[in-house]
């Protein structure tokens, strides 16, 4: 296995276990550091295009599960953010009562 292949299963290893542990810190920096990778497959020519493939398919997804996890996380913000918003609604109408 290439180099460059090598760095995109590390990679996505990396990805994996950032994705369990909810580490966005690392998973931007590993993002960037994918698109490097993937950048340096497109520019060199590899012997072998099905391990290419079936390489980037893995971290294709790897992407999908994070794209996942990131929506729900975003939507459990936002839930919690229109509980904080009632919340702040009723104090407001209980302090006009009394």
């Amino acid at each position: 296995m290439s180099a460059v292949l090598e760095r995109i299963e590390q990679t996505r290893y990396a990805l994996l276990g950032a994705l369990e542990s909810r580490d966005w810190g690392t998973i931007t920096e590993l993002d960037l550091s994918c698109r490097v990778c993937v950048e340096d497959v497109l520019a060199q020519t590899l012997d072998n295009e099905q391990s290419v493939r079936s390489s980037l398919q893995d971290l294709l997804d790897v992407y999908r599960q994070l794209i996942d996890v990131a929506c729900e996380e975003r939507q459990t913000i936002v839930d919690e953010m229109a509980k904080i918003r009632q919340a702040k609604n009723a104090a407001n109408i209980y302090h006009l009562f009394t």
